[in-house]
């Protein structure tokens, strides 16, 4: 497998309809553990990880990975906050990426059913996925991202719409997956979802990065005034 890692950005910012969303940004990152976005509201989360991601446009500056481009893109997932369903059944959204990799249909559904009892949705796989539960669909988007084995997995918001019994399986999930090697870049408003799975904390404001600490240094001394009021649940701007 080639390396993705490790990746360097410098100066990068991505620009909509005159308004700038996320930049100037200069940050690297290594190929280990699990890095958690963090800021109030607005402040460009969602923005960063679908540019570094590449499904936000470059609009200045640069994001190089340690391999090209094409590889990079095909060796990460994605998984959205308000995750897209395919308009079929459970196992055929599992099955979906594997088959356009071209792994052979009976491999693929064994995959698919292994995946299924992981997130739990083992008795629903002939269901058609448009018809499950917020939830359901979140746990089964992260099967679907998880199944072709990325180096790189982007979660946004990945436990939003889950009560804490899932929200605990789908963490299980992660820690498992960070354990085997994926590299996690994700973000949450969730203060103890983010202090059980950083190994490292960016915190921005205002489309920018204020700070890249360890999650101990992060939560135990952050640097800023902005950083020190969000841990303590203050209003933000």
């Amino acid at each position: 497998m080639v390396s993705l890692f490790p990746l360097k950005v410098r100066g990068a910012a991505t620009v909509r309809r005159g308004r700038r969303l996320v930049g100037p940004v200069d940050l690297e990152l290594g190929g280990a553990g699990a890095t958690v976005v963090m800021g109030p509201n607005g402040s460009g989360k969602t923005s960063l990880l679908r540019l570094l991601h590449g499904s936000a446009r470059l609009t200045e500056g640069s994001i190089a990975w340690a391999c090209d481009a094409a590889q990079a893109q095909r060796a990460q997932g994605f998984v959205f906050q308000r995750p897209v369903m395919l308009r079929r059944s459970v196992l055929e959204n599992l099955i979906y990426p594997l088959r356009t990799r071209g792994v052979e249909k009976a491999t693929a559904c064994k995959r698919a059913e292994d995946w299924a009892v992981r997130v739990g949705l083992e008795a629903m796989l002939e269901q058609s996925a448009t018809s499950l539960s917020g939830g359901e669909q979140q746990k089964l988007a992260l099967a679907r991202a998880m199944i072709s084995e990325p180096e790189l997995l982007f979660l946004d918001e990945p436990t939003a719409a889950l009560d804490g019994r899932a929200t605990r399986e789908v963490e299980s999930v992660l820690q498992q997956a960070r354990m085997a090697g994926t590299r996690l870049i994700l973000s949450t408003h969730d203060l103890g979802q983010a202090r059980r799975l950083a190994d490292e904390v960016l915190f921005m404001m205002h489309g920018k990065i204020h700070e890249q600490a360890s999650a101990a240094k992060f939560f135990d001394t952050p640097a800023s005034v902005q950083a020190q009021a969000f841990l303590r649940g203050d209003i933000v701007e």
